[in-house]
């Protein structure tokens, strides 16, 4: 929890860190926290729409679609491969009776896991795993994780920013440069990207 009238940056999780932190989680059976980590990068949804998901939603199906709380707009999203073959192994490990239920559920089985948890849990996690990040660790890490991954793969192009930029539903591209934390060697570095 940042002071009052301070801002907190949060930051991104390296793309190999990532992959590390999933399947050591897996390994461990954290399931629930893996699931939620790797749903959460792999269709950069904002936390309010994670807790909602059910195991349904993403069962036997390739496209997710959810209206999302905070622009109340509908969002189609493909979803990964890899992502799916994730689900696939942990969800029969959680003996799942009801795959209607939520995937996010509180210790009680009554209500969705609280936001205020999710980041506190995070911290621990990353403590646990011993991974250091410059930067907060929120929820917010996920959505910043996949862009910055989509946008390291493709040069930091502004094709692919622009296309971010839709996808985390932000109102200009400098917006979503600012949110993905995008350095001026980053942007200084497509020059060297050309040749005759």
């Amino acid at each position: 929890m940042s002071l009052k009238g301070t801002k907190t940056i949060t930051t991104f999780i390296e793309w190999e860190t990532f992959k590390s932190l999933i399947a050591k989680m897996e390994r461990d059976k954290e399931y629930k926290f893996c699931l939620l980590i790797s749903i959460g990068v792999f269709t950069a949804l904002r936390i309010s729409d994670l807790l909602t998901l059910k195991y349904s939603d993403i069962l036997d199906k390739e496209i997710l679609t959810i209206t999302e709380h905070k622009t109340n707009k509908i969002r189609s999203i493909k979803l990964n491969a890899d992502l799916l073959a994730l689900f696939n192994r942990i969800y029969p490990q959680l003996n799942v009776k009801d795959p209607n239920q939520l995937i996010f559920l509180n210790r009680f089985g009554t209500k969705a896991i609280d936001k205020s948890y999710v980041n506190v849990k995070l911290k621990e996690i990353f403590c646990t795993y011993k991974i250091n990040l410059n930067g907060n660790i929120s929820s917010h890490t996920f959505r910043k994780t996949l862009g910055r991954r989509i946008m390291q793969q493709n040069d930091y192009s502004n094709q692919f920013l622009i296309l971010l930029s839709e996808l985390f539903g932000h109102s200009s591209v400098g917006i979503t440069r600012k949110y993905l934390g995008i350095q001026e060697k980053e942007i200084h570095s497509l020059y060297d990207c050309v040749s005759l």
